[in-house]
């Protein structure tokens, strides 16, 4: 079989016999040819656990709204047209609005960036900004120990508004609802603070009833108050399938609900070989984000087993922490001991991908000098196909395989 993997902003090929292929993690069909925009404009129509727009907001008010940063396959241009429209609706003008792309702990975006993001007719309308970590009100401090600094645009504003994608996250279980705000629009301390739980045992992809780290992100967001949100889901190709408006706590809820009936797959038996793929641009802009597909595979292998992950990390490794930890440790089991004794934001995910090395091989076909690769503990490949036949020869050919082209997105439920 011919198999298909989103690489960058291309793909990547791969010859499997069908004999080795235990199964395609693929996401159940979306509905395919849903109109996106019908889509919205009914979730904005009928609100969970809210009213509508136009009754919430009032003449006067500053709105904020939240959207995704460029990391995220969030199509923002998409929805906000429909949510200023319905703000200007209610008597606030476009001077009233700004847009705020939240960063967490990502880098500033470009001009050209942002226009992408919020879409033309939105940049040009209404104010569109990064937020801004060195800029922060406090709110408070959570009962974990979260303080909860929030960018001046979003604290300072007089209602909230948060614009997401729901997918699963590997340890605040899923993305969306009180997320936007924290971590989006807050301080490098504070997202390190509440990052912590990722230790604690709940905080993993798909829960989010028995999370702490959850909980402490909803209780952040509680703290600051959002008025209202708008949650999709995404297909496989980033195309709008379902969309949920209202409280950030019930509609965030359903969008979870409908996102687990969509990519939770369940699989008999773990494989010798694991192929995975964030599905390309932007998701695999750099190893940081692309390690999100790598934290999902880790559930459909056996121990022992190979996982080729792909993606272009055409930025490298992203993020100085990350790349610090990285580059400097002797072995896995360093990154490890390191994050037992102090937690770091960015070396949080050093530690996940070595727990994950501590039980497979890690192929990595990117764009990075495979020098740098070999340093950071992964065996490094230009192509699927070779990771591929390196993998089969270790297994002498006749090594299990299960694919997926969607890894981020995709979570591997053993039966």
């Amino acid at each position: 079989m011919k198999l298909e993997f989103g690489y960058g902003k291309g793909i990547q090929t791969v010859n499997v016999a069908e004999k080795h292929l235990l199964k395609q993690l693929l996401p159940l069909s979306g509905g395919g040819g849903i109109d996106e925009y019908a889509e919205i404009e009914r979730a904005l129509n009928e609100p969970v656990g809210t009213d509508i727009i136009e009754s919430l907001f009032k003449p006067g008010e500053k709105v904020a709204i939240v959207i995704s940063d460029i990391t995220r396959p969030m199509p923002s241009y998409k929805v906000l047209v429909h949510i200023i429209d319905r703000l200007n609706r209610a008597g606030i003008p476009d001077s009233d609005i700004t847009v705020v792309s939240a960063l967490g702990s990502h880098r500033r975006q470009t001009k050209e960036e942002l226009i992408r993001l919020a879409g033309k007719e939105c940049f040009d309308r209404v104010k569109v900004v990064d937020s801004d970590p060195d800029d922060c009100v406090r709110f408070g401090v959570t009962r974990r120990g979260t303080p909860v600094d929030i960018t001046r645009d979003v604290a300072e504003a007089d209602k909230r508004i948060c614009v997401g994608n729901v997918e699963f996250h590997y340890f605040a279980g899923f993305s969306g609802g009180y997320k936007a705000i924290m971590p989006g629009c807050s301080t490098p301390a504070a997202i390190q603070s509440n990052h912590k739980l990722m230790t604690k045992e709940g905080s993993v992809a798909g829960n989010i009833d028995t999370n702490q780290l959850r909980e402490d992100i909803d209780e952040a967001g509680k703290m600051v108050g959002v008025d209202f949100i708008l949650n999709v889901v995404l297909d496989e190709h980033k195309n709008i399938v379902k969309a949920y408006a209202g409280d950030p706590v019930l509609a965030h809820r359903n969008a979870c609900e409908f996102l687990s009936n969509m990519y939770g797959v369940p699989i008999d038996n773990k494989a010798d070989i694991v192929i995975c793929s964030q599905g390309g641009f932007p998701k695999d802009l750099n190893l940081y984000q692309t390690q999100k597909a790598l934290d999902n595979a880790k559930h459909a292998v056996r121990d022992g087993g190979v996982i080729i992950l792909a993606g272009a990390c055409q930025e490298g490794l992203g993020g100085s922490v990350f790349e610090e930890w990285m580059t400097k440790a002797a072995s896995p089991d360093e990154l490890i001991e390191r994050i037992n004794q102090q937690f770091v934001l960015g070396g949080h995910k050093a530690a996940a991908i070595a727990m994950v090395l501590k039980r497979a091989e890690i192929y990595l076909v990117s764009e990075m000098d495979p020098k740098l690769v070999k340093n950071i503990f992964f065996r490094p490949f230009s192509t699927i196909r070779g990771a591929y036949a390196a993998a089969q020869h270790k297994f002498n050919g006749n090594g299990t395989v299960i694919t997926m082209p969607f890894g981020g997105s995709t979570l591997p439920i053993l039966r």
